[in-house]
């Protein structure tokens, strides 16, 4: 099994969700989450004041799959979350030891 952690733009979560749904995926956690990499963030304007927004807003979306698939929904989150612009997101992938159903003690591909 392998975990997929993938950081993107808001905005499109909604098309990584129906992708994700296209390849069976029955579950994901969906957390929202402030950072910055080489973005550095940005500046705005609030009632004529100038001032620095350090950490930009992302969805952070982290899901357990078979190593079979892993490759292609890793393919499908990139290319859903692409816009091309600086700050798209990025993915990790990292195996998973094991998996354990906590209600009815279901382990391994079972659990998930």
């Amino acid at each position: 099994m392998k975990k997929i952690e993938a950081i993107i733009k808001p905005f499109k979560l909604d098309d990584v969700k129906d992708a994700l749904n296209d390849f069976g995926v029955t579950g994901m956690t969906v957390t929202e989450v402030k950072g910055f990499g080489r973005q550095k963030g940005h500046k705005e304007i609030y009632r004529g004041a100038e001032y620095m927004v350090d950490f930009i807003p992302k969805i952070k979306i982290e899901i357990i799959v078979d190593a079979d698939t892993c490759e292609k929904v890793a393919n499908a989150i990139k290319e859903k979350a692409f816009t091309g612009k600086i700050g798209d997101g990025k993915i990790f992938i990292s195996s998973v030891e094991e998996a354990i159903r906590i209600r009815t003690g279901e382990t391994g591909k079972d659990a998930v």
